[in-house]
C-alpha cells in the first residue's frame, strides 16, 4: 500500500508533516525568518518581544490547524483569529509580509510539495482575512 501525496481523513498535514517536532520547526523557523528577513521588519515591528510566549502559541496553534493535537483550544478556546488579530493595525503589505515568512518557512520544512501548494492555498485566504485596514 502507498502513502497517499494529499491529506485524507487518516492522514493529517499534521502527520504528513511529520508530527510534533516538525510543526515546531515550522513555527520556529517561521519567527526565524521574520526576525532576519528585511522583508518582514513592518511585521517584526508589530510583535511583541521577546518572541518566545508567540513562537509557542503560533506551534500551538499550527498543531490544531494542521489536524494534531488542539493544543491552542486547549488552553485559549476557539482561535478566533480575526478577533485576536483586531487590536494592530493588518494591511495587506504586513499580510504579504506574513505570506513571504510562511513560504520561506514551508520551503525549508515541507518536504512534499504537493503538502507545501495545499498549505499556501489554505494559508493565504486566511492571511488576506486578517487585513483590517
Amino acid at each position: 500500500m502507498s502513502i497517499p501525496e494529499h491529506p485524507t481523513p487518516e492522514r493529517t498535514p499534521y502527520q504528513m508533516l511529520g508530527g510534533e517536532a516538525a510543526v515546531r520547526r515550522l513555527a520556529n523557523r517561521f519567527y526565524d525568518i521574520m526576525e532576519t528577513d528585511p522583508v518582514a521588519t513592518e511585521l517584526l515591528a508589530i510583535h511583541p518581544q521577546p518572541l518566545d510566549a508567540i513562537r509557542q502559541k503560533f506551534f500551538e496553534f499550527l498543531s490544531g490547524w494542521l489536524g494534531g493535537p488542539a493544543l491552542f483550544e486547549e488552553k485559549y478556546g476557539h482561535p478566533r483569529l480575526r478577533a485576536r488579530h483586531l487590536p494592530f493595525t493588518v494591511n495587506q503589505q504586513l499580510r504579504d509580509q506574513w505570506m513571504h515568512c510562511m513560504d520561506k518557512a514551508m520551503a525549508e520544512v515541507v518536504e512534499n510539495p504537493q503538502l507545501r501548494e495545499a498549505l499556501h492555498n489554505a494559508l493565504a485566504p486566511l492571511a488576506t482575512h486578517m487585513i483590517n485596514q
